[in-house]
């Protein structure tokens, strides 16, 4: 994307984790980003924090806003403020939100309490439904934006390698990312159809993003603190990976005019365990 026009970005979950590394790449590289998230102590800390990754010679815009993606009519007011925010234009959205509580809490899938069934509300409504609602929305904006040469506006959805490879007692989360590369795939077809608007997903895999939240920057925590060298060893390619990495395979779909309804997986190979830490 080096030498491209600046963009303007939604990304959903952006004030950490794999989010919050896509807001500092963009907002560094000059681009306008609007981020929500309903962490209310990560997203203090990112409004502090974001002005100091723009460039100093940037015109970009950016903000922090709070939304739960499991009230419908919170994402659909969020997206009358980002529209408002960026003049009727979104040049790409990234769902990348996902509700991550109880993700290996240790509970198993045929323990008959009433939280089960309530993690698997949340994780569908998040992870699968809100991305669903949020493309609907944002077409006009999208329509009306260009990441692209001659192309409108583009959608790329965080799915993730345990949409393939499961673990034990992780079903809603994996039927989320599951079910957003079906979702992927039929969004390509209705929206590239009626309005050239691509929409593509990337699956991450083991993603260490332990720096990437509002303790470790107070700490001054360096990427590597808390990786093994039989985490390297694990992956074929020598190392975790890095928020960047997901950044660098965005970008690739921001540009390519000519890929749609695609699964682009960012992985360096397990060799020798299946099961990924929390991303």
């Amino acid at each position: 994307m080096s030498g491209t026009q600046p963009l303007k970005i939604l990304i959903t979950g952006g004030a950490r984790g794999i989010g919050r590394g896509l807001f500092q790449h963009f907002m560094r590289a000059g681009h306008s980003v609007y981020v929500l998230d309903a962490n209310t102590t990560e997203l203090d800390h990112i409004r502090r924090t974001a002005e100091t990754w723009k460039p100093s010679s940037s015109a970009s815009v950016w903000k922090a806003s709070l939304c739960d993606l499991r009230d419908r009519s919170a994402i659909k007011a969020t997206i009358e403020d980002v529209k408002s925010t960026f003049d009727g234009k979104l040049d790409v959205l990234i769902n990348n939100a996902m509700a991550t509580e109880g993700v290996g809490a240790g509970r198993l899938m045929e323990d008959n309490s009433d939280e089960i069934m309530e993690d698997w509300d949340t994780k569908i409504a998040v992870g699968l439904t809100a991305p669903y609602l949020l493309g609907r929305l944002c077409v006009p904006l999208l329509k009306a934006g260009s990441s692209a040469p001659g192309s409108p506006g583009t959608i790329i959805n965080i799915s993730s390698t345990r949409a393939y490879q499961a673990e034990d007692n992780h079903e809603a989360y994996s039927a989320a990312k599951a079910g957003i590369l079906g979702l992927t795939r039929s969004m390509s077809v209705s929206l590239g159809h009626r309005h050239k608007i691509r929409v593509n997903a990337i699956l991450p895999g083991w993603i260490h993003v332990m720096n990437e939240r509002a303790e470790a920057d107070g700490a001054s925590v360096a990427w590597e603190v808390g990786l093994t060298k039989e985490d390297a060893e694990w992956h074929p390619a020598g190392r975790v990976g890095r928020a960047g990495d997901i950044a660098k395979a965005i970008e690739y779909l921001i540009g390519s005019g000519f890929v749609t309804g695609q699964e682009v997986v960012v992985d360096g190979g397990v060799g020798r365990k299946m099961v990924y830490p929390e991303e």
